[in-house]
């Protein structure tokens, strides 16, 4: 220390004091900001109508149990997670705790990560019917007429990993051993149960009996597979492979990716209005290829909105005759690729010329694929299913966190409400000037 520090004395510094006790008299809707987005996911959910959730709640007036968390809660913070590209039930319940967003919506009442996770992984039937309900007063405003569709299909990584993938005998005895397992539990509870708790030994239990329950649907899939594939090798002519099922994720398929490899996958199929960007339609397959699910959304949509759209865009992986004529027969007219269309030209054949056993239908389509009006109105498939596809995507449509066909709807679902929430407040804003 230098002379001249000695005579001044040392630096007084502001030290960090965090024993120090504070109190705060500031509520939580202070501490947000009042431009925050958050609140605008909150006042969009708050007019919806969530009464499937209220029609079975067992905690009602004149009835004793603790009350039942406000829907609306969990579906903002689902909404709200969705629109930041979050999809564990575990990161949201951490959000509640450490984020104000998340503690604002949740306004003090507490919530784990098994009742975020349950809202969604047991509700889909009801997310159907909210997104059912928000298309349907999206068209009663004339902001949605479902005129012209396209459809397009996004291959979602499953939560499996390719060596769960297990052939018929090998499931069988993987089955057997489950089910020993099971029998052996059972019987050491009995004989002494003063080792583990009573949770320890549910827990254990639990997990065994759901071990058994997945091996059991994977040979059921497995044997399901087997009926598929002899059916297309007797029209190929070619023998059948040896079919597999995942014992993690008996639902859950091989699919060829966007990157050319093949990973455990599922098939979510979106259905959008072209005028107005709107999800109409929404499904989760484990079919690998898209053809045959044109006809099967139009039937969905036939049955959720009762009506047919006139027009529906989609690309080749479509594109079967099956389908031409299937939609012909639903009034809906397809506009497709066609099937080797440069190579059939580069050949000096004419690729819109109908061709010999081609229907009315397909006869009409190829000609129709061959106007200047066809190929106008074809480009809006990618402007408007591509971009769904990207948008969900940026929203964490990466991977699967829950297995099954059932629960991968529910994210599926979440995802197209959430845009249709959002693209929805834009054309409202827009109809009102």
């Amino acid at each position: 220390m230098s002379d001249d520090q000695v005579q001044r004395g040392a630096a007084r510094l502001r030290l960090p004091v965090r024993d120090q006790i504070e109190f705060c008299w500031e509520s939580l809707d202070r501490r947000l900001d009042s431009e925050h987005p958050v609140r605008v996911v909150w006042e969009f959910v708050s007019r919806l109508d969530l009464s499937p959730w209220l029609d079975t709640a067992q905690a009602i007036e004149g009835r004793a149990g603790r009350n039942l968390t406000d829907p609306r809660i969990l579906l903002a913070l689902w909404v709200y997670a969705t629109l930041q590209g979050i999809g564990s039930a575990r990161e949201i319940a951490r959000l509640c705790e450490e984020h104000l967003a998340y503690q604002w919506l949740c306004g003090g009442v507490s919530v784990n990560y098994h009742l975020i996770s349950d809202f969604r992984s047991q509700g889909s039937l009801k997310l159907e019917e909210l997104h059912v309900g928000i298309v349907g007063t999206l068209m009663a405003e004339g902001l949605v007429t479902m005129k012209s569709v396209a459809q397009d299909g996004v291959r979602t990584r499953a939560s499996a990993g390719k060596s769960s993938f297990r052939r018929k005998p090998t499931l069988e005895r993987c089955l057997a051993e489950a089910r020993e397992q099971v029998a052996t539990l059972k019987r050491l509870a009995d004989e002494d149960s003063a080792e583990l708790t009573a949770r320890q030994q549910a827990a254990q239990e639990r997990a065994a009996r759901e071990r058994e329950q997945r091996l059991t649907q994977a040979l059921e899939h497995c044997q399901k597979l087997q009926e598929q594939q002899d059916r297309t090798a007797t029209k190929s002519g070619r023998a059948p492979k040896e079919p597999r099922a995942s014992t993690t994720d008996p639902e859950a398929r091989n699919m060829k990716m966007a990157d050319g490899g093949y990973r455990p996958a599922y098939n979510v199929q979106f259905s959008t209005d072209i005028d107005s960007r709107i999800i109409v339609g929404v499904a989760v397959t484990n079919a690998g290829t898209d053809g045959g699910e044109l006809p099967r959304m139009l039937d969905q949509l036939q049955e959720q909105q009762g009506i047919q759209p006139e027009n529906a865009l989609v690309d080749g992986g479509y594109g079967t005759l099956e389908t031409v004529e299937e939609a012909t027969r639903r009034n809906c007219v397809v506009y497709t690729p066609l099937k080797k269309e440069e190579e059939q030209r580069a050949a000096g054949t004419d690729p819109y010329a109908p061709k010999t056993g081609d229907s009315s239908a397909v006869r009409a389509w190829r000609a129709r694929m061959g106007t200047e009006a066809a190929k106008t109105l074809y480009r809006w498939r990618a402007q408007t299913a591509e971009w769904i596809n990207a948008i969900c995507r940026n929203r964490g449509l990466q991977q699967f966190l829950v297995r099954g066909l059932t629960k991968t709807r529910g994210v599926a679902l979440l995802h197209a409400i959430t845009h249709n929430l959002v693209q929805g407040a834009k054309l409202q804003m827009a109809a009102a000037g």
